[in-house]
């Protein structure tokens, strides 16, 4: 226990932030084909589905992401008669109120596809992925997401896994994220050329959807699986929204209205090719510059530091009495103002001090 207190001077106190970034490559094969949809997790509510990295019914699976979908009750794809219409709806609905929020009479905001949440193109029907936490950590670097999606058809014959392909990013993800969403900050997603029978790289402009970073979630809009006249994206990709291999050909309003919420997340499933961005882990940092003077610290309180009882004793570590008194550093202390020891630091090998010199030691605490 120590016996000497020093209190810390404003200057001897900084607080640091430090990011660590891990690269998450995700191939469209974990989510539709390595393990015969073994590692997919349907419910019984039917809202959505888990993917995992391994058959979930194994110990060592470990969950990567939820997929479900979802439509605004003003899209005109909403009807009473349409599968699950109420719970789409309501995916919507929840998804919009957790990363939107609410406009100034108190109603839920639709998703924008700009981020201009006054004016400008909502996002009425809409994909979600909302990643775990295992994978995100604290949130997802910005400018560091990339999807393709698979744009030809995914049924009939042999063309399971089509070559035209649709890259998804957040381009300028680090200087054009928007701060105006109560699930903290988020970028847009714009498509672009992926492969050589994709759009042409001039098109890398067209929206593709919103991704909040902190909460770990990915909006994708509906309209990039629909064709396009003017030849922007291919014209087939409208016509083959298929739930999997063999099934039938349907666009993606006709999933989104004649199937369940668990049978489009199939045909999304079916439709990934490649998932990468880089996750961050924020590590705070307390550090603490102790500072020994020459005239501090130059004596023990271990009592091995005498020898023989008190009165008649010698400091061990003078040979002569005209020495100078001699420590040797090992251990700092971190003690709250009632004297209460909070934290203890270990030097890797004690360190000599005497009046002749002064020690800083920095301590860092992360938390």
């Amino acid at each position: 226990m120590a016996s000497t207190y020093k209190t810390f001077l404003n200057n001897d106190i900084v607080s640091t932030q430090t990011l660590l970034h891990e690269a998450i490559p995700l191939t469209g094969t974990i989510v539709s084909g390595t393990y015969n949809d073994e590692n997919i997790k349907t419910y019984a509510h039917g809202m959505f589905e888990g993917v995992f990295d391994y058959p979930y019914l194994s110990s060592s699976a470990n969950h990567i992401f939820d997929l479900t979908v979802g439509y605004s009750s003003d899209s005109s794809l909403s009807s009473s008669t349409h599968e699950q219409n109420a719970k789409k709806i309501n995916i919507y609905t929840e998804m919009a109120q957790i990363l939107v929020g609410f406009d100034q009479t108190g109603s839920i905001r639709e998703f924008d596809q700009d981020g201009d949440l006054s004016v400008g193109t909502k996002i009425k029907e809409a994909l979600f992925i909302n990643f775990s936490r295992l994978l995100m950590k604290d949130e997802i670097k910005k400018q560091s997401f990339s999807l393709t999606v698979y744009t030809g058809s995914v049924v009939g014959g042999s063309a399971v896994h089509p070559t035209g392909s649709l890259l998804i990013q957040d381009l300028d993800g680090l200087n054009a994220y928007k701060v105006n969403s109560p699930a903290g900050e988020y970028g847009l997603l714009y498509s672009g050329s992926a492969d050589s029978t994709g759009p042409s790289a001039a098109t890398s402009d067209i929206p593709a959807g919103l991704i909040y970073y902190q909460a770990g979630i990915i909006v994708l809009t509906a309209s990039i699986f629909k064709g396009n006249d003017d030849g922007l994206l291919p014209s087939s990709i409208d016509d083959y929204f298929g739930l999997r291999p063999g099934a039938a050909k349907r666009t993606i309003d006709e999933s989104l209205t004649g199937s369940s919420i668990t049978g489009s997340c199939d045909g999304l499933r079916n439709r990934l090719k490649n998932i990468s961005f880089n996750n961050t882990t924020e590590l705070n940092s307390t550090i603490y510059f102790c500072r020994a003077n020459n005239n501090e610290f130059n004596y023990s309180a271990n009592q091995t530091y005498l020898s023989g009882a008190l009165g008649r004793s010698e400091i061990r570590v003078k040979n002569f009495k005209s020495d100078m008194p001699l420590s040797y550093v090992t251990t700092v202390g971190l003690y709250s103002a009632n004297t209460e020891l909070l934290a203890v630091a270990k030097l890797s090998e004690p360190m000599k001090k005497d009046p002749n010199m002064e020690l800083t030691l920095r301590v860092r605490i992360d938390t």
